[in-house]
């Protein structure tokens, strides 16, 4: 890139309708329209991860009214994350043609397909097109959303700007799950969630309609490190080569420590992908929570990670170093991680032992991610700075990969969740209100229970009944019959259904547990794999080291400012 001396390019006026299409900034915006703008961009960011995750608060509910099966679900998603996957890699053209608009037309669409479209699908084949649809326009613009933050945002405050970015996903979990909890047990259909989920996009769409821009190439393609760098990049901003800039995109970054650090945080996340897809399955059919509990214990994982990720934001860019935190939270959530999946096979487990564990679990991934949602858009900018959404790009296209290949695997891994999914709760019911009589049957020889089955009136199959039940339980044969009659007043579809379902789902039960316990270990396993990668990002270990750097840079800054002829209060 090169750059010449010369006047600031004039801000061009723009009145009436064409603002809602020609957003581009001439100057570097002050502090209070740039902080509306980061506002929008982190809002429009939670409601599209909103839209994302909305169908985990009430996926038993929806694989029950379709009939699906636990892979098929599971399925929409792994399509749906490897389209998305493609998807960001078209928002990586966002570097040539810009970033606000893409954002605000693809609110548009998701909301409306939300709203009015997903909630009336009238089979599983139509739902899961849909969702799939979503998905792909949500690959597009959740990457051109990053991008529009580390626009805005100087490095010196970029861990926190990308603290409140980051926000989008924790705080969209949050909502999805508060929402949920709040409303399950007045509106019981699922589809009221994505009713809800759907107007809501559409009023933040018209937010960002009226209230979102960007910077215009010239300025935005420029490494910005303190918010004191501004006179000095919009005396440079006249002369930019910025074809010469956007020139072989992916060569520039197809690089070590673009694509390994992508990847290394994408495996860090497979547990926050397996939370926010499953967690109400698995809490609800591990551990027998409803869906309303298993909703709440997510409000307390996801509060915790938003807290924490503004946070340690601040204090990463107070301190101006981001790799001794994206360590410390990696091995946190390593030891965290251990701690709860070595509950998987402890059912009993109270609610309240979960909310601690889970807490802190999340707090250790938000330790990690905010500073390298910084660091990463850093790494990037030592490449280009003018590739940034480029950069994004590979980075969302391998997150997106990893995403739809893990939950891919995960149905292999926990093959035998459907019985429980499908069947657990209405067998879990019936086991409990005719708890009784299914104790009776169990003394009873399969052979005179099918022989009772088929004629209720043989007295021979009944006698002989009487007496098993009466050696079984050491009891009168008096009383053994009158708990015989009792089981002749069980409903028929109610022994039916128990008869074809509780043996699947009782060993399910006992199966399912320890192929949790396997998957949980993978996620450890992509938490060990991310930390050495942060050798290889952008950034200083110590404080002291990356304070000299600042201050060697502002020097640089001053001098070549003096040869432009720039005033420092331009």
């Amino acid at each position: 890139m090169t750059a010449t001396a010369g006047a600031i390019t004039p801000t061009r006026e723009r009145s009436g309708i064409s603002r809602l299409w020609k957003r581009e900034l001439d100057h570097y915006p002050d502090t209070g329209p740039r902080m509306v703008i980061l506002a929008i961009v982190v809002l429009a960011t939670i409601l599209l991860y909103y839209q994302l995750y909305v169908a985990g608060s009430v996926a038993p509910s929806i694989i029950q009214q379709y009939g699906m099966s636990f892979k098929y679900y599971v399925y929409i998603s792994v399509i749906a994350n490897a389209l998305g996957a493609f998807a960001s890699l078209i928002a990586g053209a966002s570097d040539r043609y810009g970033r606000a608009n893409l954002v605000t037309a693809g609110l548009l669409v998701t909301g409306l397909l939300t709203a009015f479209a997903v909630p009336h699908a009238p089979n599983k084949a139509v739902f899961a097109g849909l969702v799939i649809l979503v998905g792909f326009v949500e690959g597009i613009i959740l990457v051109a959303t990053p991008a529009l933050v580390r626009d805005f945002s100087p490095q010196l405050g970029r861990a926190s700007a990308m603290g409140f970015w980051t926000l989008g996903p924790v705080i969209g979990s949050l909502v999805v799950s508060e929402v949920s909890s709040n409303t399950l047990s007045h509106l019981h259909a699922w589809q009221d969630q994505y009713t809800i989920c759907g107007l809501t996009g559409i009023v933040v769409f018209l937010i960002a309609l009226f209230g979102l821009r960007e910077l215009s190439p010239n300025i935005r393609d420029q490494l910005m490190v303190s918010s004191r760098d501004r006179a000095l990049i919009e005396a440079r901003a006249k002369g930019l080569d910025i074809e010469a800039a956007l020139k072989h995109p992916w060569r520039q970054m197809l690089h070590l420590d673009v694509v390994g650090s992508a990847f290394a945080i994408s495996v860090f996340l497979l547990f926050y992908y397996a939370a926010v897809g499953f967690f109400v399955i698995y809490f609800t059919t591990i551990f027998g929570f409803t869906e309303k509990q298993a909703n709440g214990l997510g409000n307390w994982f996801w509060a915790l990670d938003a807290l924490v990720l503004v946070i340690v934001g601040l204090v990463s860019d107070r301190l101006r170093v981001r790799k001794p935190f994206m360590i410390l939270g990696g091995v946190g959530a390593i030891v965290m991680t251990i701690i709860f999946l070595s509950r998987a096979t402890h059912p009993h487990t109270s609610y309240y032992s979960f909310v601690l564990i889970i807490s802190l679990l999340a707090g250790f991934l938000a330790v990690a991610y905010a500073p390298w949602m910084a660091s990463f858009t850093e790494t990037v900018e030592r490449r280009n700075p003018a590739l940034t959404a480029t950069g994004l790009a590979v980075w969302g296209w391998i997150i997106r990969v990893i995403v739809a290949v893990s939950t891919f695997v995960l149905p292999f891994v926990v093959s035998s969740m459907t019985p429980l999914v499908t069947y657990g709760a209405q067998v879990s019911a019936l086991a409990t209100q005719y708890a009784p009589q299914l104790k009776t049957v169990s003394a009873i020889d399969p052979a005179t229970l099918a022989a009772l089955t088929a004629n209720p009136k043989n007295t021979t199959a009944a006698v002989k009944a009487i007496g098993e039940i009466a050696t079984k339980f050491n009891e009168p044969q008096s009383q053994a019959l009158q708990e015989l009659i009792a089981v002749g007043k069980v409903p028929k579809p109610a022994f039916a259904y128990l008869q074809a379902h509780g043996a699947a789902v009782e060993q399910a039960a006992k199966t399912t547990p320890h192929q949790w316990m396997h998957w949980w270990w993978v996620t450890v396993a992509g938490e060990v794999v991310f930390l050495p990668f942060v050798l290889l990002m952008a950034g200083r270990w110590r404080p002291k080291a990356a304070k000299r750097d600042a201050e060697e840079h502002q020097q640089e800054v001053d001098r070549e400012m003096v040869s432009l002829g720039v005033s420092a209060s331009v």
